[in-house]
């Protein structure tokens, strides 16, 4: 295939222009770029280059192979299972389930070890709710048919009732509130999301937990389960997630793998049984070392 850079795309990165053109990750045209899979005016193409108008990109790029998932003796933190479902706590760092750029290593991996058969598509087998990478805390899995059709019309009716935890930069002017943004892929970075109008509905309700030096920890409850919605809602409102690299910034002084965020709360009723269940997790260590370092900040503490 071949391409002629126009005005509008002057300045972008290779990389960049090869993801939105073919439609693949940028992961992949990277990985194909570094293959020799593109050339820019008959020289061999990197991921940086930077395009000028009229520049021609000639690219045969493959797609990526289909992802599967085997199973892998990975360590789980059960918090709750029966013969319908699991509750485990994710930790940060662990992709939940396998996607092109990590095909091992996720919890479906360590899932298909510890459960010898489980419901739905095998790379996202038996999950009704998916984590960020670096968002630990509670997951709910199906282990039948059955509670996979259940659970998963109880997400969409949003009867399923799931909350964070997370330190957020700054203190939002309202100690409690409700943000309602659609949200969409970012047409300036597919690996970004962005409140866009035509993008599918979201809402987040937020509450001030505890005020910190220059951040503050909030509880959020989710209505919808929008990719990175927490993130994109905050960043929106001017109040990023601590240590979010995509929507925020990263501070290397802070323990953490990524954003400070926490799913801490999880309320649902049984599939079969009816009754209802909640759980709770306690952040991990490294959530809690960064909040005890912003309140060894706050002035008046020790």
């Amino acid at each position: 295939m071949t391409h002629r850079v126009d005005d509008a795309e002057a300045g972008t990165r290779l990389d960049v222009l090869l993801a939105r053109l073919t439609g693949f990750s940028r992961s992949h045209v990277s990985s194909a770029l570094r293959a020799g899979a593109a050339t820019v005016n008959g020289a061999s193409g990197k991921p940086s280059t930077l395009l000028e108008a009229g520049d021609d990109v000639t690219y045969a790029i493959e797609p990526p192979r289909p992802l599967d998932a085997q199973a892998e003796a990975i360590a789980l933190d059960v918090v709750y299972e029966d013969g319908d479902l699991l509750v485990v706590d994710k930790p940060a760092g662990m992709v939940t389930h396998p996607a092109h750029g990590a095909t091992d290593g996720t919890l479906v991996n360590a899932l298909l070890a510890h459960v010898e058969h489980l419901p739905g598509e095998r790379i996202r087998a038996g999950l009704i709710h998916r984590l960020d990478r670096d968002t630990s805390g509670l997951l709910l899995v199906a282990k039948t048919d059955d509670a996979l059709g259940t659970l998963g019309r109880a997400m969409q009716a949003r009867y399923i009732e799931r909350e964070y935890r997370g330190i957020v930069v700054g203190v939002p002017d309202d100690p409690a509130g409700t943000i309602r943004g659609a949200i969409g892929r970012d047409p300036r970075n597919r690996m970004k999301y962005a409140i866009r109008s035509e993008g599918k509905p979201a809402v987040t309700h937020y509450e001030l937990r505890e005020r910190l030096a220059g951040a503050s920890e909030l509880t959020f409850r989710l209505e919808t389960g929008r990719t990175h919605q927490i993130r994109v809602h905050m960043a929106a409102l001017g109040h990023p997630v601590v240590n979010d690299p995509i929507y925020g910034r990263s501070d290397s002084r802070l323990p953490l793998p990524g954003q400070a965020l926490h799913a801490w709360r999880l309320r649902f009723k049984h599939p079969r049984t009816k009754q209802m269940l909640s759980f709770e997790s306690e952040p991990p260590p490294e959530y809690l070392a960064t909040l005890a370092l912003f309140r060894r900040s706050e002035p008046g503490r020790g």
